[in-house]
Formats: C-alpha cells, structure tokens, sequence
C-alpha cells in the first residue's frame, strides 16, 4: 500500500471518528437540555402525535402559533401570552417538531398538514371557535387553517408572515439539515456548531432594526439547537415556498376580520411585498407598519401587537362574524 493511500485511510478514519464524536456530544447535549427544560404545559395526542401546548387565563379562546426555529418560550418570553391570559383563555402550541412536540418522519409538515392537525387538537381541547395568531412560519400555518376550516377562526391577526411565493436565497441555505442522509449527518455533527457560531448575528437580524430586547435572553437557545429542532426548522426553510405557493390565490376567500401587523424595517421580509400586498387582496382587513420594528415585532412591539389582537376579537364580537358550515360538535377531549 502506498504512503498517499496509508495517509487517506488515517485521514478519513480520523473524520470518520471525530464525525462519531461529535454526533455522540450533540446527542447528549440535547438530553441535558431536555433535562433543564423540562414541558411547562400539557399534552394533547391527535392522530399519533403528541403536541406539546400550555394554557393560560379565561375568556374568549385566542390562540398563539410560533414561527421557525423557536418554541413556545418565544411567545412566553415576549410577554404576549401573559399579557392575553388578563382577557382571553390564551393557548399556544409547540408546532409539530419544536420545544417538546413531536414530528413524525412520516408525515410532510406541510402548513396544510399543520393546519389540519391544530384544527382537531384545538376540538379535542374543546375549542371549536377561536381567535388565531401567527408569526412567521406560524403566519402560514395560520392562514392556511383559516382558509380550510373557517367555520372555526373568528379572527385572524398575521405577523410578519411570507405569503407569496419569490426566490429565497436564505430558504435554500438553510434546508441542508432537511435533506434526507446528508442532512441527517449535518444535524448531529456540524450544524449544531454552525447554528451557535451564528446565534447572535441570526438573532440581530431578526431584531433589526430594533436591538435584542433584554427580556429574549431567557429564551432558550439550546432547545433550538437540537439536531431534532434543527432539521425541522430546516424543513420549514424548505417548504416556505411551496407553502406560500398553496394558497396564494386564495386569500380573498378570508371573510373573518383580519388584522396584518408587520416591522418597517424587517430584514427577512418584504413586507410591501408580502403583508402590504396581503392587504391589497383580502377585503376589510387592516395593516399595522410598526415603525422601527424588524422580523420580530411580537417581541419589540408587543402592546401593539396584542392591541391588533383586541381589534380583530372586538370586531369579530360586534359583526357577530360566523360562516355557514357544519362541524361544531366537540369530541372526546384526549390530553394530559
């Protein structure tokens, strides 16, 4: 055997072993998280999954969707559940994938799949009517359960939503961890050390231009961190243009009020081009440009956020919104 040769088989065992490393640490990283942050709500099983969510206040029922990459700590952090909790029965979910709900490798979680999964976790908990908030990826999720079950929003609030399709440089980019095998490695090996590298210049990007508040620090960065967390977050990057594509030409079917709240200076959404022209097509909808305010307006912007929230239930409440449709009967409730 030749000395090149020799030195390859030395230098790819040596890769082989330091890739077993680091995917045996990153493993055992995500255990400890797991561990030091434990669920601080309940469970609700829907079609073998089982959704984390956490409850708070009473009321008229509102519920809170995250967007990419975060958790339910995301909204708890910014003060909008507590802050909702004072006049709703506030209930916000860990989509399928994030903080502790589960992602089924079966399923493509798509914003329909999420939509329809929501919808039957949301009548399990005995919440057939609701007011529904998104953020994000959270914004397409909620649009699309508006669009197919509307018999079951009573008012829509969006933020900082992607609603029409356009190339996404940042989408691509951030899919490796998705793609299956390759992907696979890359999220128990290198992408967890990439995402940590890059934590705080992603975190001033979605802030800006307004600064990081003090009160986001108590979110918790590891859980995001995951390799579980990670290829989830890297599918959604994937599917946002598919998703955004789906029901484009459809928003002019949304009848109930519709609040669109969006930063001025988001740097990860046109916001013209996306919530600006998302007004221009769904009649009677308002839109609310947070001045200074970046990606993260639920964060920088709260009051204003839940007072957009406040309009659409008034509204809602005063119209006496509420379409033709079948379905209100509740079944059984299966949570813990």
């Amino acid at each position: 055997m030749s000395s090149r040769a020799s030195n390859l088989q030395i230098a790819l065992a040596a890769a082989l072993a330091a890739g077993v490393a680091a995917a045996m640490a990153n493993a055992l990283v995500a255990r400890s998280t797991e561990r030091r942050n434990p669920p601080k709500g309940k469970f609700v099983t829907v079609d073998g999954v089982r959704l984390h969510y956490v409850e708070r206040g009473s009321g008229e029922p509102l519920v809170l969707l995250h967007g990419n990459g975060v958790t339910i700590e995301d909204l708890e952090t910014s003060g909008l559940i507590d802050l909702a909790a004072a006049k709703h029965r506030v209930i916000a979910f860990d989509r399928p994938g994030f903080g502790h709900s589960a992602r089924p490798r079966t399923t493509v979680w798509t914003a329909q799949a999420q939509a329809k999964l929501l919808h039957k976790a949301l009548r399990q908990l005995g919440i057939p009517r609701f007011v529904l908030f998104g953020h994000s990826w959270g914004a397409c999720v909620a649009v699309r359960l508006a669009l197919d079950h509307p018999q079951a929003v009573s008012g829509l609030v969006l933020a900082s939503g992607y609603y029409f399709p356009n190339f996404r440089a940042d989408a691509v980019a951030l899919s490796g961890p998705a793609v299956p095998g390759v992907g696979d490695v890359l999220r128990y090996t290198l992408s967890p050390l990439f995402a940590r590298l890059m934590w705080p210049l992603m975190l001033r990007k979605l802030f800006a231009p307004a600064k990081v508040p003090a009160k986001f620090r108590a979110f918790p960065r590891e859980m995001a961190l995951r390799p579980s967390q990670l290829r989830s977050s890297a599918a959604e990057s994937m599917l946002m243009i598919p998703a955004a594509y789906g029901v484009s030409g459809r928003y002019a079917e949304l009848k109930m009020p519709v609040a669109i709240v969006a930063g001025e200076g988001d740097r990860i959404v046109d916001i013209d081009d996306q919530s600006g022209r998302l007004h221009d097509q769904i009649s009677g909808s308002t839109f609310k440009r947070i001045e200074g305010g970046g990606h993260m307006v639920h964060q920088t912007a709260t009051r204003e956020v839940m007072s957009a929230i406040e309009d659409v239930a008034r509204v809602s409440r005063e119209k006496g919104w509420r379409p033709s449709a079948p379905g209100d009967a509740l079944p059984t409730v299966n949570a813990s």
